[in-house]
């Protein structure tokens, strides 16, 4: 059995003994200074220096014969021990710390435990956070210590969206970590990630206009308006415009808000170039924003926000869902961003639907719906305050019928009468 001597290890570079603590599988190695390194690998090795080894009278011969014997051997062919070979001659240190037998059994059982820890199996749902990262949920909807957490990487890869089932084995938190780490993603809603990620993509698949219109508060008078004379459906661009003080910024909060109660919707608020107390209040109300900065963020800062949320939301709709990103507001946004954010709504025809609602100061072009409010009637504190004769649906009549398309043209052509 080779025996590690410690004045062999004190006179070994750093990185050999590095080498020699991997050979041994010693955890943390790395963080060890070079006296406490060479006394966890005597530790785990067996191993003493000639000095320990020594008879407590001092004598010291055995010792000295060691180490005379131990040259001989190197400068003789007659040796009973076999040569080094080519790799232990690059790596001496290395060739010197082979594992001794109490080594390799003591390393077994953390490789074996290393292994059942791997196929520990967990299975939750998604929550995505605003760096791209994500939690699985292992008992959705509240968050608990046995939360997996799932690198932005992962989430890229498998394009996880919030709400997706996913399973797949996990690892023990590490010394800085507080929660399991998920290994792979094998699962997600039941089909292998493998099957998921060849699905089809986004920008390919057809597309039509929107034909099931989203029910808001009917007794809030602005929205009860939009709903009627400027209906949005799912799959719809609508962009709710206004000059300032025109209450663009509470129109898409009521939005919201009456959207977070309608089942089936996967909803999204990304709050970007605003101010700094809207994004206070934001955090107070029913729907937590997934991605918020103010004003003095760069218009490329503003523009990955939203990608970032409206990349989430395609995987949703590819799936069979209908996700609902909602955006305040697009003005700080390079123009050719905020025009991809909006085209990026549509309603899929054998799948899911995105729809985007976002307020601007102006419109970009190819809105389904504009929702034009008047700061006049805002500021007298007259309700609803839209100004129906700025303000359109695409195809009506594929949201509320025939009748309700004549009954918005009428109501349009009065409008624009006074």
């Amino acid at each position: 059995m080779t025996v590690l001597e410690r004045s062999e290890l004190k006179a070994s570079p750093l990185s050999d003994l590095h080498a020699i603590a991997d050979q041994l599988g010693l955890d943390g190695f790395r963080r060890l200074r070079k006296a406490d390194l060479i006394d966890a690998i005597l530790a785990t090795a067996g191993g003493e220096s000639a000095a320990e080894k020594q008879p407590a009278n001092g004598e010291g011969g055995t010792g000295s014969r060691k180490r005379r014997s131990t040259r001989s051997r190197r400068g003789s062919s007659a040796s009973a021990e076999q040569e080094p070979s080519d790799a232990e001659e690059k790596e001496p240190a290395v060739a010197a710390a082979r594992p001794t037998r109490r080594a390799r059994v003591e390393r077994e059982p953390r490789a074996a435990a290393s292994a059942e820890e791997e196929e520990r199996m967990a299975e939750g749902v998604v929550e995505l956070l605003g760096n791209g990262s994500a939690f699985l949920r292992v008992n959705p909807p509240e968050p608990s210590d046995e939360d997996v957490y799932i690198s932005a990487a992962q989430v890229r890869r498998c394009e996880l969206a919030s709400g997706d089932r996913v399973a797949g084995p996990v690892r023990r938190p590490r010394r800085s970590e507080r929660y399991p780490s998920l290994v792979r993603v094998e699962t997600i809603n039941g089909a292998s990630a493998s099957s998921v990620a060849e699905g089809p993509r986004y920008e390919d698949l057809a597309a039509a206009y929107p034909q099931q219109r989203l029910d808001l508060n009917p007794e809030d008078p602005t929205l009860k308006a939009i709903e009627w004379l400027t209906p949005i459906g799912r799959g719809s661009r609508a962009l709710i415009v206004g000059g300032q003080g025109a209450g663009k910024t509470e129109t898409l909060a009521r939005i919201a808000s009456a959207l977070a109660d309608t089942d089936g919707l996967e909803l999204s608020l990304v709050l970007v170039g605003v101010r700094p107390e809207e994004l206070t209040a934001a955090q107070e109300g029913q729907l937590t924003p997934s991605a918020a900065v103010t004003f003095a963020a760069s218009a490329e800062v503003q523009a990955n926000a939203v990608e970032r949320a409206i990349e989430a939301a395609k995987r949703v709709a590819v799936r069979g869902g209908d996700a609902v990103v909602l955006i305040d507001t697009l003005d700080g946004l390079p123009v050719p961003a905020a025009r991809k954010a909006l085209v990026s709504a549509r309603n899929l025809s054998e799948h899911g639907s995105l729809t985007v609602i976002a307020t601007a100061s102006r419109p970009f072009g190819g809105e389904t719906t504009m929702i034009t409010l008047d700061p006049a009637l805002t500021r007298s504190g007259h309700f609803p305050a839209l100004d129906l004769a700025a303000s359109a649906t695409l195809k009506p009549e594929l949201l509320v019928g025939e009748d309700g398309a004549s009954a918005i043209m009428q109501a349009r052509a009065a409008a624009a009468e006074q």
